[in-house]
């Protein structure tokens, strides 16, 4: 298949053009390199020895979004370009709807006019917010705490009204957790070039010498140990995900958990962490951040029927590989910070 990858020079993204070009597809890249790096894909070809072509595109770019569509032919495509820091949403709200659902509702009209009707859409398992029922199945209702979130929630809404309409869509949104980790060979990983705020990476910097030490945000949820608790899922078992999808979809609207289905503290985290690298982590206590919740991990039992995601990455080789990642590349894609 031809498969056009919105946001394919991020973290999530760039492991994703590397498995669907190791599984035989044809990928074209839409980037605008505010969160990522071209030099992601510059790894992802000397892993493959395929070059893939990027447009530096603004996803809510109609015109030149349409040239990208025009030039790629896609058979599908998998939208992962958006915004998504929980923190930087609360102060910039409108950035976050213009992008994300903007894009989104863009991208849709310039497939439907290039007779392309399935996608893949990267949602949010961050969209059920503070639910009562952990693990949490797909038939909780979105409770969304922060802007992110709800930009994720409204733009599920907006693909089920998209099928119901037009019965020829296949789309299938996947509510993943907190990727984390790194492809194996240490080639590609997580460079975020704005403020750091997923947690694995920072304690990474900790580990590598970047920062002396991290702040633990929250030490009076009512968890085991008073931290946040999260699913940590490998960003190559989330890239497995997005090729099944597109090899099972049906038309219509459905979505599913990726995840481990297993919560995990920040505590227990860090500790991961001083395993993999051998390093101890300095950390200090500091208040809650607005938007977050206790805990958030899913039943991910419909993903296994629906995908055949029945097995997952250990805790431990994500720690191990995303330490692989940084301690090759303390400063990520940059050679010096």
């Amino acid at each position: 298949m031809k498969i056009l990858v919105t946001g394919g020079a991020g973290f999530i993204g760039s492991h994703q053009v590397l498995a669907l070009l190791q599984a035989g597809h044809d990928v074209h890249v839409v980037d605008d390199l505010s969160n990522s790096s071209s030099l992601s894909l510059e790894r992802v070809a000397a892993l493959t020895g395929i070059e893939v072509p990027l447009d530096v595109v603004d996803i809510t770019d109609r015109s030149e979004l349409m040239a990208s569509v025009v030039r790629a032919t896609p058979d599908a495509v998998i939208h992962f370009a958006a915004r998504k820091h929980v923190n930087e949403s609360l102060h910039r709200a409108l950035d976050y709807h213009r992008v994300n659902i903007g894009g989104l509702i863009t991208l849709l009209e310039v497939m439907a006019t290039a007779g392309v009707k399935q996608l893949v859409y990267s949602s949010s398992g961050s969209i059920y917010g503070d639910a009562e029922i952990h693990p949490i199945p797909e038939s909780t209702m979105p409770n969304p705490s922060n802007p992110y979130s709800r930009t994720k929630a409204m733009g599920e809404s907006i693909l089920r009204d998209l099928c119901r309409t037009d019965e020829r869509w296949s789309i299938t949104a996947l509510r993943y957790f907190n990727p984390a980790g790194a492809h194996e060979s240490g080639m590609i990983g997580e460079d975020p070039t704005g403020l750091r705020t997923n947690l694995l990476p920072v304690l990474m910097d900790v580990a590598v010498g970047n920062q002396t030490d991290m702040m633990v945000n929250g030490l009076d949820y009512p968890t085991p140990d008073g931290s946040a608790v999260r699913d940590y899922v490998h960003v190559v078992d989330v890239a497995e995900a997005h090729l099944r999808a597109l090899d099972s979809g049906p038309e219509g609207f459905r979505c599913f958990n990726i995840g481990r289905g297993v919560g995990v503290s920040v505590l227990e985290l860090i500790a991961g962490v001083e395993q993999a690298t051998g390093r101890s982590i300095a950390w200090r206590a500091g208040p809650r951040r607005a938007g977050d919740v206790a805990q958030l991990f899913g039943d991910t039992r419909l993903a296994a029927e629906g995908l055949g995601m029945e097995t997952y990455r250990s805790l431990d080789t994500i720690c191990r590989d995303a330490w692989h990642w940084q301690s090759r590349n303390p400063h990520g894609y940059r050679t010096t910070g």
